[in-house]
């Protein structure tokens, strides 16, 4: 079936953008958001590595459900973190310091930047400074307009990825996301998951089978 195309223009750029009805666990690794953002990091360029990503937390036992799990196969992560939830678990967040994990910027409250005025979006960006410091950001949902985007350039390097895991999708089995990251998943991929209690059943099930999987191959996971 043709994909029919859709035009949509997103607030703050004067570009209009052509939507497809693409399955939503792939709209925003399309090569037209790449093409928007082009300064932004999608994959690294790395022989047997995989950069693992874990967004929203730090949320209690899922949280250290994923430190368990990585610390099995001596892998590092990158954790983007809510400020707001750093404020909240504390002691959580200290587990992921300790661990040598990295840490990125996920703004203060989990913003949706297409809906956000852009100073009012700034100002969540850089309150997570004061909270702690860091030089990854990764907006959430991968929604950010370009003029927000351009000025956060300035501060951090913007983090997206090339394999947006599925975790947190309902209508997706945890046999389903499993597949799709190890159908994806290449040398170098910048993968999404999330440490949240929507993506509990899911990241439970995936994340063991995914790091038994490219461990035996021989791969490495690293921080970003």
């Amino acid at each position: 079936m043709k994909l029919q195309r859709l035009e949509a223009k997103i607030k703050g750029s004067p570009i209009p953008l052509p939507l497809y009805p693409l399955p939503r666990l792939y709209f925003h690794t399309a090569w037209l958001l790449k093409l928007l953002y082009p300064y932004s990091v999608w994959k690294k360029k790395s022989e047997k590595t995989i950069y693992l990503t874990f967004d929203d937390g730090p949320t209690p036992g899922i949280t250290e459900f994923v430190l368990d799990c990585l610390a099995k196969v001596n892998g590092k992560a990158t954790f983007f973190c809510v400020g707001n939830n750093i404020l909240k678990y504390k002691m959580v967040f200290e587990k992921i310091i300790d661990a040598g994990h990295s840490i990125g910027n996920h703004t203060c409250t989990h913003l949706n930047g297409w809906n956000t005025p852009t100073q009012n979006y700034l100002n969540d960006v850089y309150a997570f400074e004061k909270i702690f410091s860091t030089r990854l950001f990764r907006p959430p949902y991968g929604k950010i307009k370009p003029n927000q985007i351009s000025k956060i350039r300035k501060t951090y390097q913007v983090i997206f990825w090339d394999v947006l895991s599925g975790d947190f999708d309902e209508t997706l089995t945890k046999e389903g996301c499993l597949a799709n990251c190890l159908k994806k998943i290449k040398e170098g991929s910048i993968i999404v998951f999330h440490d949240s209690l929507k993506a509990k059943e899911k990241l439970e099930y995936v994340l063991p089978e995914l790091l038994n999987h490219f461990s035996k191959q021989g791969f490495l996971f690293s921080s970003l």
